[in-house]
């Protein structure tokens, strides 16, 4: 548990990762850094869900490979073509943090409700482990969002697990429909108020309550959004945390 009897959510927009100067390797970036300190363990339990990816074995390599260096304790939980774990509710409560990765936000949490892991995870989170993850991995643990799940365009979606009573942006920075789509979707009640982060900025939760964003990019920004109770959205920046690298 992070285990200080407070339950944290981190959504990270991008900037999980880095290019390593190493060929076909990435790096993990100070944005999982802060997530594993919010544990509170000396050598963290890290578990890697890459459901969104089709549980690519790929990507799981290399994102064991981008801790390389690290002080934690890797595992991951895949669902194809069967659980790789015998009880994915006892390794869940095992970890200390659990990782999402980013994809089809849509096919994971059809494949999560599919197998019980919609209740696993909340769990999980009401026990204390510190839940993460980048892009789909960040819109899940909200109300929805915007994705490109079902087409090169965007869309609003609202089926998130709601564990945070809010709409997610992500990407906010580097894909021009992702403001103004967001905006339009809160605007029109197709998704509640709620938080966007940029590229390399993360929102930090605890409970549902939203506390900070932190950032790994000094020109990157999180924003605040709510109805106006008109027929229009308000937008308030936020500005992050800087973490040193």
């Amino acid at each position: 548990m992070s285990r200080s009897g407070q339950s944290h959510i981190l959504a990270i927009g991008g900037g999980s990762f880095r290019q390593s100067e190493r060929h076909n390797f990435i790096e993990a970036s100070g944005l999982l850094r802060y997530g594993l300190d919010l544990t509170g363990q000396d050598r963290p339990k890290l578990g890697l869900v890459a459901t969104a990816l089709g549980d690519s074995s790929d990507w799981l390599l290399k994102m064991y490979g981008a801790f390389s260096g690290w002080d934690v304790e890797l595992s991951h939980l895949t669902v194809f073509p069967m659980p790789n774990v015998e009880d994915p509710r006892s390794w869940a409560l095992e970890q200390d943090m659990i990782y999402v990765s980013g994809g089809s936000v849509a096919n994971l949490m059809a494949l999560w409700r599919l197998h019980g892991l919609d209740d696993v995870f909340e769990e999980a989170w009401r026990a204390g482990v510190v839940l993460a993850g980048q892009s789909a991995g960040a819109l899940c643990w909200h109300v929805g969002g915007n994705t490109d799940s079902f087409g090169p365009g965007l869309r609003p979606w609202a089926d998130g697990l709601g564990l945070l009573p809010y709409s997610c942006g992500v990407h906010y920075n580097a894909e021009p429909q992702r403001r103004p789509l967001l905006q339009e979707s809160v605007a029109s009640g197709e998704l509640p108020g709620g938080y966007a982060a940029d590229e390399g900025v993360a929102l930090h939760y605890v409970g549902t309550e939203f506390i900070q964003a932190v950032t790994v990019d000094p020109a990157a920004y999180a924003y605040k959004l709510e109805y106006d109770g008109a027929t229009g959205v308000k937008e308030f920046r936020i500005e992050p945390r800087l973490l040193t690298p």
